[in-house]
């Protein structure tokens, strides 16, 4: 369970798969967005086109939240390139762990981040932006 739990984390932090229903005025996910588990990553854009998206995991709550897993709160752990409209692709890495991750943004108040290992092990994950 420890596992599926730790590909979880891997998993949220890699990437989102939905069909977005945000306005068709382009918006880049920013600030702080949490699980329902408590698990949160801050998104900002980057790069020098500020057109790839970069995530860095702020809290880690439940079983996830394992001594070897926290040496990674406050570390950017995503990088992803703009696909499409609301949509990145990138990887996860987190020291010898890492998932091709999407992100998907569904609203302003919500992205899907769907990670996957071995390109059959995949989840995904809803984030809501903190208040």
């Amino acid at each position: 369970m420890h596992i599926l739990k730790t590909s979880l984390v891997v998993t949220a932090l890699c990437a989102g798969f939905a069909i977005p229903a945000v306005s068709a005025q382009e918006v880049v996910p920013s600030g702080t967005y949490v699980d329902e588990y408590g698990t949160s990553f801050e998104f900002q854009p980057c790069g020098e086109t500020g057109t790839t998206l970069c995530a860095t995991l702020t809290n880690l709550e439940g079983r996830s939240a394992t001594e070897q897993n926290l040496a990674f709160v406050g570390q950017q752990v995503m990088q992803a390139e703009q696909i499409a409209p609301n949509e990145w692709k990138g990887e996860l890495v987190a020291g010898d762990m890492s998932a091709a991750a999407t992100i998907t943004l569904v609203s302003d108040q919500t992205v899907e981040i769907q990670g996957c290992r071995a390109a059959i092990l995949c989840q995904t994950l809803a984030y809501n932006k903190a208040s």
